[in-house]
């Protein structure tokens, strides 16, 4: 069983920079992608960035591109997402999701539901004066 945990959010003020961590157990190759999605009261859940163990492709959203860095480290089983120069629209429940790279991309872009196979439980960023 899978099971992924995120850390990292907080309260930040605008400009500001935050590191999310997600914490992987028992991932194997049949789930060998994790991405980041965000959502806010009221609204669908939205794909921020995604990477693809095999090779670290990545993928941002517009949105985030040049702010949002994904990375792994594989000793420690741990996906990161590097947020900087943080914004008032970046407020938002975070979380990871793993399934095969071609769902989570999928999801990711919004190109498809958010049904990715393994969740975690979200981690919350505001970002506020």
């Amino acid at each position: 069983q899978v099971q992924l945990q995120e850390s990292g959010g907080g309260l930040v003020q605008p400009g500001g920079s935050l590191n999310l961590s997600c914490v992987i157990s028992q991932l194997t190759m049949n789930y060998a992608a994790i991405g980041w999605l965000r959502q806010v009261p009221g609204s669908e859940r939205e794909g921020v960035a995604a990477i693809n163990f095999a090779d670290d492709t990545t993928y941002y959203t517009n949105s985030v591109k040049g702010r949002f860095t994904i990375s792994r480290d594989n000793t420690k089983n741990t996906v990161y997402l590097q947020m900087k120069n943080l914004k008032s629209e970046d407020s938002a429940v975070y979380y990871c999701a793993a399934d095969r790279w071609s769902a989570v991309l999928k999801v990711v872009s919004g190109r498809a539901a958010p049904a990715l196979a393994y969740w975690g439980r979200g981690t919350q960023v505001t970002v506020s004066p």
